[in-house]
């Protein structure tokens, strides 16, 4: 596909808000529009009203509004939409019924019972997708001759697409189905979705479904098999379903975006921006492909415009909008993922990985409980920041304003109720003023009440700045809302093995200017990319894309010698497919690159790699398309940090993916200076140093190849860029910015209290928390933790409580401290740099036994006991026992559950005791009618990975410690702690409060039985005036002679999870040292037998029946 010449070319995002729209003019010059994607008062359609204006001003020719616009002067029309995501997000898709299996009406219903946010009360449930279901009677199975379960007689044995032999045990049904089918048309539903069990390799059935529906008149089918043929029944089914209830949206807007044009668009090339990065006809443009439209542009921009071949230097995407931050790496490929969750739907399709955190300009800033808190609650565009003058909140916005660093002079009138007035610097400074009370109020109650009190470890010591500015106020939330777009960054480079710092960041988006220098000097890097049209990138990615054909089939063939003959006849079938396809678009031989794609995964195993073998030429041993075995191997042992030399390789998926290469370059060039850039005026900003003369510049006066020395603002029409002191900005002989980052003066900061730094610390402990769970997530070996995410890893202090929990699984949260302190008080000096403890046993905090607790002491230079733990606490699928498993339902002693560690050294010295654990881990075989772990190679690998896990936790308390001190980040420590109850005795209060105003009392209290008649009975007593409550257990029934008790760790857990879930705002999970509990067994029951059950309460689910008892009670 030649570039057209003479014609006018256009790449358009239509976002929720904006559409911006890239335009090449037939004399090769660029023009970028923005305006508005809904104005019903002046247009109908926003695309269409940008390509009408660049005609009608290039040309001088009249295209009235109220006409299709002639298309005799255009070449082509690319374009992104979010009208897919919108429709999800608001749920407005098309009325849809989901065609199942017999037997599996509610699959998707039940979904993967996921719960995104772990301490909401209300757990809202996503709505499905489809309208009503029809059951069809009919059932395939495939062939396992191993099985012991009881079978049918199969009807007739068929063949997979994969090679697998499959069992029809039920024959289709087509008059059932047929009379169905039309009492759904009857209803008005026209789309269906069909998801057949195993139709990914065995589709007749499907097919022969999808043929009566369209026969019978409905307008969208789609079959699973054909819209994304992969394993796993509950994600195909969610993608198949958003097809169907998505595409039919589409189909209604791009039918109106045509009518817009002159022969409905007939002789003009119209593309669409897919998930994937590519673009795809807009015929074939469908809903399961749409969902990342927009987004996709921009990623395809940045990497295109800043990824270097000479120098090969990875780029991180970070695009700033209003209400979130994508953030997304390129080094050479881009990187997908085939699994991907939005508004709570799974999708299994091909997606670029692009990670998203709530913190944009527009989100909100709050002063809740001591801390500074950004987000995730956005200003949305109406009303919008303060500074909007409608009567929105402060956010960060209003932040960069008050500090100086955005310039009302330079923006559009376009504010205030009549949209017609300036930005308003006085109503973010009235806000802040207000906020800024708030929150020295705060800090002189603290003063005060702490002068008053003595001091204890963890009290909450004063800023010595007793009084904060309206600027100290502003710039504490833009450092905190830069700590949190740091963290998915550190997420997307350090927890897949990258060095963030060898990064280069591509900035781009409205906002994401005003924060460039500091997240890259934050992150380490050194260089920041932002290019002329970082404001419209998305609509320019589109005009750089490639044209994609992907096909992809099921697959499960070993990646073995004997197999490579088939492999390749699959991998080349479906390479002369993609060819074929983009032929007939009108690329030709050299404009076409066919990339071959294996889904690889270790056999036993549910972890799969879509694996290219580009770089692995081959061989002699290995497929013609390449070494896949080497590249697998290698990306295994990268991510996950070991192989499994001795299992075979299995293939899920082929998939090969087509280019078609576009061949459009941009061709403007600046202008080589001879001066120094001028400045346009002077003005103050706000920086860490205080008031500063800051230059500002204009983006499109600058002359290339001189550098300008921070402070500087630069100003384009869509976007502002602050250079901050120590950094040096440079225009490119393309027209784009490049900063160079310099080293900070580094603030040197006290062991008082500082309420910024406060934030900032609680976002750096839990980051470290969430690193070591994602190391473990990588290195582990297991499905239990792999695929389930059944671990949980934390940061503990130098007495065992905790700091920082990454939000895992809630029973894990307060047990782990317990056997923390456990270990402290059993091993005490015994304890030495190189060592790891194992734990799981009911009386040294564990939960239960195949939940196995890793901890790691964490040493310094010239300390004598460790300054912090670290430790990672994952649930083994089996540890011996009487049964498989992890809860023999007849036990009554802890060795039929398994092997038991209470103080156990699996590192002793830095060597892994593997001898000493596998003897340990097959001890229970002794027992009569026991056995040894059934699976002691994952229990091993798991092991290895929890102690790596740990080991990055500690690397990393190490390096925080290597940058403030070990005072501080021990003083700080303290702070998060005493912050978290200071946050929970704030809920205390209220709730005393409302409880007294319902029931002129202060108790709360409640009974429930077990099955057995044994009671557990809880009264918690409120003080309102400390903002305390005593949690009394005083009437709970005695050990049951079973397997349902819950020891005291787990009663701990279920109170801390309780309190956090009722305090309703994000706080710091850690101990909460100020309850008191009465009724608890003591903690250490070392005198207690270790093949009995250890003292607590009946009922394993105690924990969560007190949860409920106290949150209703409010």
């Amino acid at each position: 596909m030649a570039e057209t010449k003479g014609k006018f070319d256009f790449a358009i995002d239509r976002g929720g808000t904006f559409t911006d729209v890239f335009a090449r003019l037939p004399d090769g010059r660029e023009r970028v529009l923005k305006l508005l994607s809904r104005d019903p008062q002046n247009y109908k359609d926003a695309p269409t009203e940008g390509i009408r204006r660049v005609l009608e001003e290039e040309t001088g020719q009249l295209f009235p509004r109220d006409q299709p616009v002639d298309t005799a002067l255009i070449g082509w029309i690319r374009m992104g939409t979010t009208v897919a995501t919108n429709a999800l997000l608001e749920r407005e898709g098309e009325r849809t019924a989901l065609l199942v299996t017999k037997g599996f009406k509610d699959l998707l219903h039940i979904g993967t019972q996921a719960r995104p946010k772990l301490f909401d009360l209300e757990v809202a449930v996503p709505d499905v997708l489809y309208e009503e279901v029809i059951e069809v009677d009919e059932r395939v199975v495939l062939c396992q001759d191993d099985c012991q379960l009881p079978r049918k007689d199969p009807k007739r044995i068929v063949t997979g697409s994969t090679g697998d032999s499959l069992e029809v045990w039920q024959e289709l049904d087509l008059e059932q189905v047929e009379k169905d089918l039309r009492g759904v048309l009857s209803r008005g539903i026209s789309s269906v979705a069909v998801l057949l069990l195993h139709s990914y390799t065995w589709s007749d059935h499907e097919k022969a479904v999808g043929s009566l529906a369209r026969r019978l008149g409905f307008t969208q089918v789609s079959l699973s098999s054909e819209v994304m043929p992969m394993v796993r029944a509950v994600p195909r089914g969610y993608t198949v379903c958003a097809d169907a209830y998505l595409t039919p949206k589409i189909h209604q807007y791009l039918k109106g975006f045509t009518a817009g044009f002159k022969g409905g668009l007939k002789d003009v090339d119209v593309l669409f921006m897919q998930s994937d990065g590519g673009l795809t006809p807009m015929e074939q443009f469908c809903g399961s492909r749409a969902i990342l439209s927009g987004p996709a542009g921009g990623v395809v921009g940045y990497a295109i415009t800043s990824y270097s071949q000479m120098e090969k230097k990875p780029v991180i995407g970070f695009d700033m909008g209003g209400t979130s931050t994508d953030v997304s790496r390129y080094a050479g490929q881009y990187e997908h993922v085939f699994e991907a969750t939005t508004a709570g739907v799974t999708l299994q399709a091909p997606q670029l990985d692009i990670n998203t955190v709530a913190a944009g300009g527009g989100s909100r800033l709050f002063f809740r409980s001591g801390m500074f808190v950004v987000g995730p609650e956005s200003a949305g565009a109406h009303p919008g920041p303060a500074c909007y003058r409608k009567g929105g909140p402060l956010t960060v916005t209003d932040a960069n304003l008050a500090l100086g660093r955005l310039l009302p002079s330079f923006f559009p009138k376009i504010f205030g109720p009549a949209e017609n007035e300036p930005l308003s610097l006085e109503e973010t400074m009235t806000h802040f003023r207000r906020l800024t009370e708030e929150i020295n109020i705060f800090l002189s109650a603290s003063q005060t009440q702490v002068n008053g009190a003595n001091k204890s470890q963890n009290s909450m010591v004063p800023n010595s700045q007793s009084v904060m500015s309206v600027e100290d106020v502003a710039m504490g939330f833009i450092r905190v809302a830069n700590e949190a777009m740091c963290r998915p960054i550190r997420a997307l480079t350090q927890a897949k093995g990258h060095d963030t710092s060898q990064h280069v960041l591509a900035c781009f988006g409205g906002a994401g200017g005003q924060h460039a220098c500091a997240i890259a000097r934050a992150l380490g890097m050194k260089t920041v990319f932002i290019h002329k049209y970082s404001g419209v990138l998305s609509a320019y990615g589109l005009a750089l894309a490639d044209v994609v054909e992907e096909v992809q089939e099921p697959c499960s063939l070993k990646y073995e010698q004997q197999c490579f003959s088939e492999l390749d006849r699959r991998m080349e079938q479906l390479c002369r497919r993609c060819h074929d396809t983009l032929s007939a678009r009108g690329f030709s031989n050299g404009q076409i690159t066919t990339e071959v794609f294996l889904h690889l995964r270790y056999e036993g195993t549910d972890c799969a790699l879509m694996v290219t073998a580009d770089g692995y030429p081959s061989h002699a041993n290995s497929c013609q398309a390449g070494d896949f075995h080497s590249a697998f191997t290698k990306r295994y042992l990268k991510e996950f940090g070991f192989t499994i030399p001795d299992r075979p390789i299995m293939v899920d998926d082929i998939r090969v993916r087509g280019c078609g290469k576009s061949g459009i370059n941009s061709t403007h060039k600046s202008k080589m200076g001879h001066t120094q850039a001028k400045p346009v005026m002077m003005t103050k900003c706000f920086f860490e140093d205080g008031y500063m003369d800051t230059s500002v510049y204009l983006w499109e006066e600058l002359p290339c190849g001189k550098t300008i020395q921070g402070p500087a603002i630069i100003i384009d029409k869509n976007s502002t860029i602050l250079v901050e002191p120590s950094c040096e900005a440079c225009l490119t002989e393309e027209g784009d910015v490049c900063l160079t980052v310099g080293s900070d003066s580094q603030c040197v900061i006290g062991t008082e209290l500082n309420t910024v730094q406060l934030s900032i610390f609680s976002h750096r402990f839990m980051s470290i928390a969430e690193q070591m769970g994602r190391v473990l997530q990588r290195t582990s070996i297991s499905t239990n933790i792999k695929e389930r995410l059944d671990f949980s890893c934390a940061v503990f202090g130098p007495d065992g409580g905790l700091v920082s929990n990454a939000p895992h699984i809630p029973v894990h949260l307060g047990a782990m401290q317990e056997t923390v302190q456990y270990q402290i008080r059993s091993l005490g000096n015994k304890l030495k740099e190189g060592d790891v403890i194992l734990s799981n046993h009911p009386c040294a905090g564990g939960s239960h036994l195949p939940d196995l607790t890793v901890i790691t002491p964490v040493f310094r230079k010239g300390v004598n006991r460790p300054v912090f733990f670290v430790a990672s606490r994952g649930h083994h699928a089996d540890i011996g026992g009487i049964t498989p498993g992890s809860m023999p339902p007849h036990s009554t002693s802890l060795q039929q559950e398994g092997a038991v560690f209470v103080s156990f050294k699996l590192v002793t010295g830095g060597v892994f005791q593997e001898e000493a654990v596998t003897e340990a881990l097959m001890a229970p075989a002794q027992y009569p009618g026991c056995s040894g772990t059934r699976n002691l190679h994952d229990n091993l690998s798991d092991l290895q990975a929890q102690v790596a896990a740990n080991q990055r936790g500690s690397q990393l308390v190490g390096e925080l410690i290597d940058c403030y001190g070990l005072d501080v980040v021990q003083a700080y420590m303290g702070y998060i702690q005493s912050n978290a109850e200071l946050a929970v005795r704030d809920m205390l209060r209220e709730f005393a409060q409302r409880r007294w105003r319902q029931t002129f009392s202060l108790e709360v209290e409640s009974e429930d039985f077990m099955d057995d008649g044994t009671p557990i009975r809880l009264r918690v007593q409120i003080n309102e005036e400390e903002g305390s409550a005593v949690f009394d257990f005083t009437g709970t029934g005695t050990e049951v002679w079973g397997n349902c008790n819950a020891p005291r760790a787990i009663t701990l857990s279920a109170l801390i999870y309780c309190l956090r879930c009722m305090v309703g705002q994000d706080i710091p999970l850690n101990q909460l040292p100020f309850c008191a509990y009465e009724g608890l067994p003591k903690a250490d029951q070392s005198d207690h037998p270790p093949w009995l059950h250890p003292p607590a309460f009946p009922g394993c689910s105690c924990g969560w029946r007190k949860r409920a008892h106290v949150s209703e009670s409010g």
